[in-house]
C-alpha cells in the first residue's frame, strides 16, 4: 500500500506543479497583463523621427546633383600648381612628364579619379589631377588626403612645374 502512494505521489506531484503554471515564475506587471492594442507604446529617443533638415534642398544654378560645377583652384603653392587646359588633356601630359623623370615609379593610375599613385624620393603619394575654373590643378596628396609637404613631393611639384610650362 504504501508503494502505491509512494508511486500515487511521485506522479501526482509533478502533475500538480504542472497544473499551477508555474506560478513561483511568474512577475506582477499589470501592463503586459493587458492587451496589446491598450499598452503604452514605447519608442527607443533615437528613434523618434528621422532628420529631415535640407531635404528639399534643390541644387544651385551652378551646377547639378550629377556633375558640380568645377571647384576653384587653390593658389599655386609647394604641393601643387595650376595649369590652363583640359584636365583629360593634362592627366595624359601629367603622366608623360612623370615617366620622363627619374626616380619617379608609378604604382598605377586612375584616369577617372585623375591621380597617379606613385613613389619618389622614399616617398609614397599621390599625384592628383583636378579641373578647376582657371583650368586644371595638379597637385600632391598624402595617404591622409592631405597636402603634401614632404621634400620629394614638392620636388617633384616643382619638376612637374616646370615640364608643363613648356
Amino acid at each position: 500500500m504504501t508503494r502505491l502512494i509512494v508511486r500515487f505521489s511521485v506522479f501526482l506531484v509533478p502533475a500538480l506543479l504542472m497544473a499551477s503554471g508555474c506560478s513561483w515564475f511568474r512577475k506582477g506587471d499589470s501592463v503586459y497583463a493587458q492587451s496589446a492594442e491598450t499598452r503604452p507604446l514605447e519608442v527607443p529617443p533615437d528613434l523618434t523621427l528621422p532628420n529631415t533638415e535640407g531635404a528639399m534642398q534643390l541644387p544651385g544654378s551652378a551646377g547639378s546633383v550629377a556633375r558640380p560645377a568645377p571647384a576653384r583652384a587653390p593658389g599655386n603653392s609647394n604641393s601643387g600648381f595650376t595649369v590652363p587646359g583640359t584636365r583629360d588633356a593634362v592627366f595624359a601630359r601629367v603622366g608623360e612628364a612623370l615617366a620622363a623623370t627619374t626616380g619617379v615609379t608609378i604604382a598605377s593610375r586612375a584616369q577617372l579619379l585623375g591621380t597617379y599613385d606613385v613613389n619618389y624620393g622614399g616617398s609614397d603619394f599621390l599625384v592628383r589631377v583636378t579641373a578647376v575654373e582657371a583650368g586644371v590643378y595638379v597637385s600632391a596628396v598624402d595617404p591622409r588626403g592631405m597636402p603634401a609637404t614632404a621634400e620629394a613631393a614638392t620636388r617633384l611639384i616643382a619638376a612637374l612645374r616646370s615640364a608643363l610650362a613648356n
